[in-house]
């Protein structure tokens, strides 16, 4: 634990937050951290949506309006403006999930290649970012990845998912924006990792544009991390990663007891925690060739990470070391990094109220499942409302 412990500092976290806000976010964290409650809300919303029942203005004025940034980029700018003018910086994520069509495959890249000439103009956003799962079916990842052969439909498809890629991964490159590309599940991340590796190895040969993201609540990404840094160095190309402790614990658990091989997650919180500070380690002792973009909202890696920074004399602000954490989580983190120049960067999920509540949902179903996650933005929130009332 740092000796100075900056993230207890209130009134930074909360600076851009009214009191109205603030009450907002309190009630919602409240009703997040009882279970039932959650299990109760999620039903009753989804049974709403799909009725078309007219709740649009109240999940807009409560959980959308504090979990993302709005309905489209545009919507999005307020937000964005108001965090960067406090030196947070934003990564439009259009959190749109579960499309399986082309044309919806197709659409999705636009959305993201609109998102790439909305942000090469404006400071506030020089990351981009896009999942697998939007350019491409899930199960033909994992053909690919399990060396199937695929039928000539299934190739067709395949190249389809590839140019996405590689349209992207120019374009970001062009305007000099990086693409941060997701990880999911781990039994389509094989082909995911191999198309991304490749368009590191066409982009990132002056500095890295394309992302990579290890999930490091798996055992084999430590070592899978080293093996890209011996084959980049090889091929003289950049590497960036966004590193995560990682979203899909339950469901990899379960498919591998189902399907009857060892998990890919890693036995404890505890080998999470100590692999992820791994990765933080070696990232931060190979920046010749790796940049880092840490994404975590937990504060004892947040501070290992400053540590290490300062130990091998970085620049606070060093172009190659992002921080990274959700739009309306962990603003104790984001702000008082950001504070003491740290390059930080929150997700701004962004999309139509009604395509972005299977994200909302899954953020609350987290919350409630993170032990002490929940509990801390109450406590930080309690001890501001405290403050404020005191002045």
């Amino acid at each position: 634990m740092s000796t100075n412990p900056i993230f207890d500092n209130t009134e930074i976290a909360f600076s851009l937050k009214n009191d109205s806000e603030l009450e907002r976010a309190y009630f919602l964290f409240k009703m997040i951290s009882i279970e039932p409650l959650v299990r109760i809300g999620t039903a009753a919303t989804n049974f709403a949506i799909k009725a078309n029942l007219p709740i649009e203005g109240l999940i807009r004025s409560t959980v959308f309006d504090h979990f993302c940034g709005g309905v489209n980029e545009e919507d999005c700018l307020p937000v964005i403006n108001k965090m960067f003018l406090n030196g947070v910086s934003s990564v439009l994520d259009y959190s749109v999930e579960g499309k399986e069509s082309e044309k919806e495959f197709d659409a999705s890249m636009n959305t993201i290649l609109k998102i790439i000439d909305f942000a090469k103009n404006i400071d506030a956003i020089p990351i981009a970012v896009f999942k697998p799962s939007g350019f491409g079916r899930l199960d033909l990842y994992e053909k690919v990845g399990n060396n199937k052969e695929l039928n000539q439909s299934e190739q067709e498809e395949w190249t389809h998912v590839v140019n996405r890629f590689d349209i992207v991964c120019k374009k970001a490159k062009e305007n000099d924006v990086a693409v941060l590309i997701d990880a999911e599940e781990s039994w389509m991340q094989d082909a995911a990792d191999g198309l991304v590796t490749t368009m590191m190895q066409k982009y990132n040969t002056e500095k890295p544009i394309v992302y990579n993201t290890l999930q490091m609540y798996r055992h084999d990404r430590l070592a899978f991390l080293k093996n890209e840094y011996q084959k980049a160095k090889d091929g003289n190309y950049y590497l960036g990663y966004k590193l995560v402790r990682g979203a899909y614990m339950e469901k990899e658990n379960d498919r591998a007891k189902e399907k009857g091989y060892t998990s890919p997650i890693c036995i404890s919180k505890l080998a999470t925690d100590k692999n992820f500070d791994e990765g933080l380690k070696y990232t931060i002792d190979n920046l010749d060739y790796i940049s880092l973009f840490a994404g975590t909202h937990n504060e004892e890696s947040s501070y290992l990470l400053m540590e290490l920074m300062a130990t091998k004399n970085l620049k606070n602000n060093d172009s190659r070391v992002w921080f990274g954490q959700l739009y309306g989580m962990s603003d104790h983190i984001s702000y008082n990094l950001a504070n003491k120049g740290y390059n930080v960067a929150k997700y701004i999920p962004f999309g139509p109220v009604k395509d972005v509540m299977p994200y909302l949902i899954r953020r609350a179903e987290e919350n409630t499942s993170v032990a002490g996650q929940t509990g801390r933005e109450l406590t930080l929130l309690a001890k501001e409302k405290k403050r404020r009332k005191t002045l």
